[in-house]
Parts: structure tokens; sequence; C-alpha cells
């Protein structure tokens, strides 16, 4: 058993609570805050408070709608992206009807903490975390503010627990070079990679393959900034271009199949905090497509989606559909070392003159997994769209969720198949991910075959270079 597992193994009572990760609430943030002289917002972050206001109010009367008190926070950009982190206060009406109440209506104080994501002008709430607070006027004349914790407090979990978990965050915090811009924001973060430890062990208890899930660069975010950040929406909600579909290959599939070992496929690559994978997988399988008929790979430019594939949304999803036909329509890809990737939406620059791969079409490939295999082993690397539940988790091996854990119809990240075979009699596929080679086995995820696990088969297609 992992060392991080025996120290959590006292917690098992705990997975009977639920069975679903989601089961699991995102943790309460613990701290006392004072809140001393919180100086004034500058427009930018004022304007991301007003936003989570307007969703906390969401659905609310008007009389029972809160107010925003005192605003403070910062921001972390990341290419176009903004991702607001916010404390503030909220004026609440204890009275909902204030035509029934004695005046003057009583009002309640929440201390909360706010997270809202900003990704091309669209503003998305990620995180919020209210609790009341009890306020009180010291002597020097400031207002302090003390959280009082929902649910689990400080002393919920024993000392040496705690020393534990702060001994394994801190190797985390090394491995991955994490810092954090306050001590309230490493207890917040702390907090979640404890939840998210417990989220690993449930994942792990119930998959039915030889995968193991545990700590990885992903385990101080919470499930929602995994999902917004780093996975592909649209992927289940838009219809994409329409595609023909492709010719069944008559040959049957071999045994085992793996295109990295001939030469096939370009090393592994990182979207970084940007939903771009889509991209990544079109253009992993236009490499396999153009060096099958060409004879030569070229790593190519996933950046050139971002800026060019107006049908898309860059960091905000796409469909691999919609990019064949705007590598289709553009005249072609730009190789990576001529159109770099920046990991956020820029002014498209494509130059004809500069493309060095086209593409005639583009194919729906069949749903029945042993013909994929056969179309694989004999066409090259294919992209699919997968659901990538406990991804975020996964180090090695076989994964193999249960079917309602990782519905097929909710597929939300575009990924390429590069080869299958066995592992000690386990059937598996080999995917090619976009998350850099320092998440699952040096990048690579591999997934039961021969069941549709996690509907890998729902939307499989391919490039056609004649």
């Amino acid at each position: 058993m992992a060392p991080w597992l025996q120290l959590l193994w006292p917690l098992w009572p705990l997975w009977l609570l639920g069975l679903l990760p989601s089961a699991v609430p995102a943790p309460a943030q613990p701290r006392a805050v004072v809140a001393r002289a919180w100086r004034p917002l500058d427009p930018e972050l004022l304007g991301a408070a007003r936003f989570a206001l307007k969703m906390y109010n969401q659905g609310r009367a008007a009389g029972a709608q809160a107010v925003l008190g005192a605003v403070r926070g910062r921001v972390r950009r990341e290419g176009q992206g903004s991702l607001y982190t916010l404390e503030a206060t909220l004026e609440e009406p204890q009275c909902h009807e204030p035509t029934v109440c004695q005046l003057p209506v009583s009002r309640k104080t929440l201390l909360c903490s706010f997270q809202v994501l900003d990704e091309l002008g669209k503003h998305m709430l990620l995180r919020r975390d209210c609790g009341p607070v009890e306020t009180r006027v010291t002597d020097d004349g400031n207002e302090t503010l003390k959280y009082v914790l929902p649910g689990l407090g400080r002393n919920s979990l024993s000392q040496d627990f705690s020393v534990k978990m702060a001994s394994i965050f801190q190797k985390f915090m090394h491995t991955y070079n994490r810092t954090y811009e306050s001590k309230e924001e490493a207890e917040w973060r702390l907090s979640v990679f404890a939840s998210n430890l417990m989220r690993a062990q449930k994942i792990q208890a119930l998959d039915r393959g030889t995968a193991q899930y545990g700590i990885t660069k992903f385990s101080d975010l919470t499930e929602e900034e995994f999902r917004t950040i780093y996975l592909n929406p649209l992927l289940q909600s838009e219809p994409g271009q329409k595609m023909h579909m492709a010719k069944s290959v008559e040959d049957p599939a071999p045994p085992e199949w793996d295109w990295r070992s001939k030469g096939a496929v370009t090393k592994v690559k990182d979207q970084g905090m940007c939903g771009s994978c889509w991209a990544f997988s079109v253009t992993g399988n236009v490499e396999g497509q153009w060096f099958l008929k060409r004879g030569t790979l070229l790593s190519l430019s996933e950046q050139e989606l971002l800026d060019c594939d107006k049908v898309d949304k860059a960091c905000l999803g796409g469909l691999p559909s919609n990019a064949y036909s705007a590598i289709k329509n553009l005249g072609g890809l730009e190789t990576e070392d001529d159109y770099s990737y920046q990991g956020h939406m820029q002014a498209c620059s494509f130059s004809a003159q500069k493309a060095r791969v086209y593409i005639n079409d583009s194919v729906e490939l069949s749903r029945n997994e042993q013909r994929l295999a056969a179309w694989l082993a004999k066409r090259g690397p294919i992209s699919v769209a997968i659901n990538a539940f406990g991804m975020q988790f996964y180090r090695r091996g076989i994964a193999h969720p249960l079917r309602p854990l990782c519905s097929p119809w909710l597929i939300d990240h575009a990924v390429l198949l590069v080869g299958y075979g066995n592992r000690s009699a386990t059937p598996f596929w080999a995917i090619k991910n976009s998350w850099g080679t320092d998440w699952g086995e040096e990048g690579y995820y591999y997934l039961y075959r021969g069941s549709g696990v996690c509907g890998v088969n729902t939307m499989a297609s391919s490039a056609v270079v004649n």
C-alpha cells in the first residue's frame, strides 16, 4: 500500500458516507479573519466581486438578496485568462418578508470566499464558500470578523493526522514547485488537498482495473477548478461539423499495436491552463496521418487552431470535427516551431506559405471497438473524446471505472488513441494525453478496452490525407 494511503487508512469509515467523489463536499476554508483596513479594490477586482454576488443572489427574491460589504482579493493571470480569488463580507437580511417583520429589518453578516474565472471576457464562478461571522470592534477601533466553520472544524481531526497531512502536502509542494501567496491561501489549498486524497481513495476502491490513483500535480485543485480549466464541456453540448462515416477496415485487428514504436507519434505536449485538448487531439491525429502518407513526422501547431479556428472557442473548448474543417479551409497547418504554443487565444497569424501539412477531408469512425482497433492498426492514431472521471488523480495502470461513475454520455476531454494491447490479460487502449509528461505514465493514460468505458468509442474520428 502506498505510504500516503497508509496514513489515511484510519479514515476508511468515511468512505461509507457516499460512493461518488462528488459526495465529498468542497472543504470549508479554515481561517479566522481580521478585517483590518481592507483597502479599496481596483475596478477589475470589484467587477469580479459583483459577478460573484450576482451568482450568490441568483434565484432569490428582491427582499432576500445579500449586499456586498468589504472585499479584498488578488488575481492570477495566464494568457488571456484571469483567476480572481476574493474574500468578501455579505450582508443578508434575516427576515425575508419585511412587510410582516418588525422594523428595522435585522441583517446577518457572512464571510465568503469566491473564485471567479474570466476567460475571453466570460465569467464563471468556480468556488463559493460562505459562513456566518461574529463581528466585534477591537480596542483600536478595527472591526474583527471571526469565521464560524460549517461542518468540520480545526479540532475535528487528530493533531497527529494533521501533522502527517501537512508533511505530505509539503512534499507535494516541493515535487510540483507550488507556492502560495498567503498563509490563508496555503491553508485553503491544504484543505482541498486533504479532501482530494479521500476522493482519490474512493475512486481507487471502486475501480475495476489495475489503475493507481493518488497524488498528482492537480491535487490542490477543487473538482470545479480542474473541470473548468483543463476539460472541455463543449464536447457534450455542441453538435459540430457533420462528417461522413469512414469505410471499415476488413482485416482483423492484430493482437496488439503501438504507433509510438513505429515513429508515428510526437512527444507528449502540455496544454497548460487552457481547455484546448481538442486542438491537441486533432494535431496528434494529423501528425500520424501525414507520417503514414508522407513518411515524415512533424510536430504541428495547436496554437494555429486556437487563433484561427473561429468556430471553436480556444481555451473554452472545441470539437475535433470543427478543427478538421478549419484546417482544410485555412489551407493546412504550420509546424510547432513556426507557430509556437502560447496557451491563450491571439490574433490569427497563419501563413499559407509556411503550411507544411494539409488534409483533404475528415471521417467519423465506427463505435465498435474491434473495428476501431483494426482501423487504428491499419490507418493510424485516432482522435477520440472521453469522460475524464478520475483522471485528476490518475497515476498509472489500466483505469476501469464503473459505468455510472464514468458515463459515456458525459464526455469532456479529447485525447489520442495511439495503440492497444493487454497487460496480464487486461485489454487496454494506450492514450496520449496533453497534460505534460509529469502526469500519468509519462503523459499517457491506459483505459480498459472492450466495453466502451468512459465513452472512448463515442466520438472517434480522423483526418484524411490523400
